[in-house]
């Protein structure tokens, strides 16, 4: 039996009941059975008293719409279901009347406000007792909604089924599984996903719902969305009408989103036409062309057109393709420009906490000049900061403007001929003025309650804390708290917080001036185990296993213990590092090392040592720190070539540099004081931010080599794009020794360039003086670094590197020894040859392309570079053949 049929029975058998009797029932005539929904449910046990009124015999929900099965339990309807029936069994009447009608009213709108019924009527069937007594059987007829149990969308590969579910649930538009399904609801949805098509250009698009029932229940349909795409709809030619004192070129450049595509006219304006060929470029798009109209009605606002209207645009179809996939428009846009006004006053107003003093300077508006929202928008923005630190979080402001040629309702105009010149507009050359107030709105002063921390699984609360510049209970600074995010991203132990995303203020319940801050985290994988194998330029084939991580136990400790071994490189080392030595604000740290080092086609650098830090904050984000390191180095297996009696002839000083003669061992013993100005972002893939260096190692006490180096370093991030960061670094160094009377400087000392790190496109250590015979370099005392870097994100962890890179090494003064064959009468002297200057022709460069992704296991950004070497006469490779034009190399790391 079905559900609908068992509920019937079972409302129609609670009906039947023994009489309410003490003796035995006398029998009597048998009653008719009741006719319900189509069916036949068993008959009363019992009839009232002749001569009753009408009463409720029976009632109940009735699906015979949809074949007599219910999606949704009987029982749930019964619950929304007030009216009562009369219990024969018992004796108990429950008389029909004006009050159960009002009963079954209030049940339909119950029933009907569910949302579970497309259909919905009652019915009251009258039952005749043969006492001739009326009972009424009450029937809920229902078809319920149906049930979606599929949804698809089909028709088009140009958006994707995910970026369609994102799209939807920002709109609260999702469609669940094995939900009822809701016209306004897929009306919505055919709507969304049709502006996304427009959005892709596709301006003809049409979306069509379909829903098919499908097998395995009743109303159970399959919902599809039909994606008809139409032609896409391309601009070929777009102008501005109304515009005067723009040009259509200065217009266009403000539109982001609908720019024109024209056809190639000549090798002239080819750059403009191939940039114009990728991505959506030339494309238009309806839903966007309101934020292009307000970037140039932003534009004329700048240069003080401040009445300067964008109208409806016009489309003329001037063809279709030939596979009439494609739609080609022209697009005019109609523009009212207005008079450009100059400033006539300018003040502040609804301020009470900062003096407008203060205030008027931050805007740069002068009685004048020519008006220039810009500045207006960047004055507010420095108003909203001054405010933030003093915890009005919720300033705001708008100017309010006083035009000098509005007409005044409280004076009639003049003829023209009787009107009296304008004073003011004569003394700006016939501009008009407008006065310019800017209206701040302050609010109140808010304190921080709780700051709390969400995500940190591994590191500690109060290694997160020491970093932030906000207290609980004291003033809520707004940029206290972008100052503590910035040093956040900094430790790099989390993915980059964003303000608006990661970063949640809430005002605190039942508190007027307090709010919560929570900071969102999301831990990195700051530890890292390896062992393996790999390549590289520096190290060749090389084997690995070291234990590395920022964070060690949670702590903010740095730890590394690593061995690694290569058919060019040896590295042994420990290190350690406590960022807040005791619970302050102080560095200390130490290493010990030990490598060994094979510079191809020139010697084998042995290296033991160990290092001292000591760090403290000067302000901000500024940092000074000490180093003091005791280092053992010993030169050996070098190139033959550089022990030439000829070459040693000619350089006097290489064979102090190569420590030939003095057991190849040098102990340098040196203090490095450096200074540290760092406010780049994060610390994998920067976006901003910008990182100052100097330092000077200061060699002699305790060793048996002594000299000075100073090194400046600057760096800088800038984000000019959402995907587009501007990478720079310059880079001078030098190196002297205190005595020039002293043992000439190591060779390992001395400065050379090239390599992943310096000039991407020469092989490491190539780039440098040489000796001018073999071409062995034999290093200078100063070298020039530039490095440029336009960062492009193409997806999550990939970034495309386009680079260049220049340098230059000098030597300093060396000892010039006699050629190898002197003619008669030629001198036999040893002279001093002084140093040499930087100067343009000597730069060696290299410029190119570079795919950096980060490897989240290995928590090292790995470099796949190919470049071309413009500049590069003269320097050999690793091999001592000529440098190659061309380049491809695999590394790790960052170039700066």
């Amino acid at each position: 039996m079905s559900k609908c049929l068992g509920a019937a029975a079972a409302v129609a058998l609670s009906l039947v009941a023994t009489p309410l009797l003490a003796q035995d029932p006398q029998p009597g005539p048998a009653l008719p059975a009741i006719q319900f929904c189509g069916q036949q449910a068993a008959a009363p046990r019992a009839q009232p008293p002749a001569g009753s009124p009408p009463v409720v015999l029976a009632f109940g929900p009735c699906f015979e719409a949809q074949g007599g099965t219910s999606v949704i339990e009987p029982q749930t309807y019964l619950y929304y279901i007030q009216l009562k029936q009369s219990r024969p069994s018992e004796g108990v009447w429950i008389p029909y009347d004006d009050s159960t009608d009002k009963i079954i009213e209030d049940d339909f709108h119950r029933l009907w406000n569910t949302n579970f019924l497309d259909n919905l009527f009652i019915e009251a069937k009258d039952y005749t007792f043969p006492n001739g007594t009326i009972g009424k059987v009450v029937t809920y007829n229902m078809e319920e909604r149906q049930r979606v149990k599929i949804v698809d969308y089909v028709g088009s590969k140009k958006i994707e089924i995910s970026k369609i579910d994102e799209k939807l649930k920002d709109a609260n538009a999702q469609i669940r599984l094995d939900t009822f399904i809701d016209q306004g609801l897929v009306r919505k949805v055919s709507g969304i996903v049709r502006d996304m098509l427009r959005e892709k250009g596709f301006q003809f698009a049409e979306v069509t719902p379909e829903i098919k029932e499908i097998p395995g229940g009743p109303k159970l349909v399959h919902l599809t969305f039909n994606m008809d795409e139409g032609p896409k709809v391309k601009i070929r030619k777009l102008d501005f009408v109304g515009n005067k004192a723009m040009s259509d070129g200065a217009l266009k450049r403000q539109l982001k989103d609908n720019t024109e595509r024209g056809q190639f006219q000549d090798f002239y304006h080819f750059p403009l036409w191939f940039m114009s060929l990728i991505g959506d470029h030339g494309t238009y798009q309806e839903t966007k062309f309101d934020d292009d109209a307000e970037k140039v009605v932003a534009y004329y606002r700048d240069h003080g057109y401040l009445r300067a209207n964008v109208g409806v645009p016009e489309l003329k179809v001037l063809e279709d393709s030939s596979d009439k996939k494609t739609r080609w428009i022209e697009l005019k846009i109609p523009v009212s420009e207005g008079p450009r006004y100059k400033v006539g006053s300018f003040d502040v107003a609804g301020n009470t906490v900062i003096k407008t003093d203060y205030l008027k300077p931050l805007f740069k508006m002068t009685a004048g000049e020519y008006y220039g929202e810009k500045r207006i928008r960047k004055g507010l923005e420095k108003a909203r900061e001054v405010y933030g630190t003093g915890g009005y979080y919720e300033f705001t402001g708008f100017p309010d403007y006083k035009f000098h040629d509005d007409p005044n309702p409280n004076q009639p105009d003049a003829p023209e001929s009787l009107r009296a010149p304008d004073a003011a507009k004569l003394e700006t050359n016939g501009a008009p003025l407008v006065d310019v107030t800017m209206r701040l709105q302050e609010g109140q002063q808010f304190f921080v309650n709780r700051i709390t921390f969400v995500g940190n699984t591994t590191t500690r609360d109060n290694v997160i804390r020491r970093e932030m510049r906000l207290v609980e209970d004291g003033v809520f600074n707004t940029e206290a708290l972008k100052y503590s995010v910035k040093r956040l991203n900094q430790l790099g132990y989390f993915k980059a917080l964003e303000g608006g995303k990661d970063v949640d203020v809430q005002k605190t319940p039942n508190e007027s001036n307090k709010v919560d801050v929570k900071l969102k985290l999301e831990e990195q994988n700051r530890n890292q185990l390896t062992f393996g194998a790999g390549v590289s330029e520096f190290e060749g084939f090389f084997g690995q296993l070291s234990f590395q991580t920022a964070n060690f136990l949670g702590r903010g400790e740095s730890l590394t213990v690593s061995m690694s071994a290569g058919s060019r490189a040896q590295n042994y080392s420990l290190a350690f590092q406590e960022p807040f030595l005791f619970d302050r604000n102080i560095t200390g740290g130490f290493n010990v090392f030990r490598s060994d080092v094979r510079y191809i086609g020139q010697f084998t650098q042995r290296s033991s040592g160990a290092v001292a830090t000591f760090g403290f904050p000067l302000s901000g984000f500024s940092r000074m720190f000490t180093n003091y390191s005791c280092e053992r180095v010993r030169v050996q297996e070098i190139n033959e070539l550089y022990q030439d009696p000829t070459v040693l002839a000619r350089n006097p000083f290489l064979r102090d540099s190569l420590l030939i003669g003095q057991d190849g061992e040098r102990v340098i013993s040196k203090v490095v004081p450096s200074y540290v100005y760092n406010t780049v972002d994060q610390p994998i893939f920067p976006t901003s931010g910008k990182r100052f260096t100097t330092s000077i190692d200061l060699a002699g006490i305790g060793g048996n080599t002594n000299f000075y180096k100073p090194v400046v370093e600057g760096v800088w991030f800038i984000k000019h794009g959402a995907r587009l960061t501007l990478g720079m670094r310059g880079q001078l160094e030098y190196i002297h020794s205190f005595n020039n009377a002293s043992k000439e400087l190591p060779i390992f000392e001395k400065l050379f360039l090239g390599g992943e790190y310096s000039i991407r496109g020469f092989d490491i250590r190539t780039v440098g003086p040489q000796d001018p015979a073999t071409g062995l370099v034999l290093g200078g005392n100063k070298s020039l670094l530039f490095n440029v870097e336009e960062q492009i994100t193409i997806a999550g962890p990939v970034r495309l590197i386009a680079f260049y890179d220049a340098g230059q090494v000098q030597p300093g003064p060396t000892l010039q020894g006699p050629p190898a064959f002197v003619p008669d009468g030629g001198s036999l002297a040893t002279v001093l040859k002084p140093g040499a200057s930087f100067n343009l022709k000597d730069f060696k460069t290299s410029t190119g392309l570079e795919v950096r992704f980060f490897m989240p296991v290995l928590n090292v950004p790995f470099r796949l570079i190919f470049a071309y070497n413009p500049q590069r006469q003269g320097v050999l490779d690793n091999t001592l053949f000529p440098q190659k034009a061309f380049q491809f190399r695999f590394a790790v790391g960052s170039t700066f």
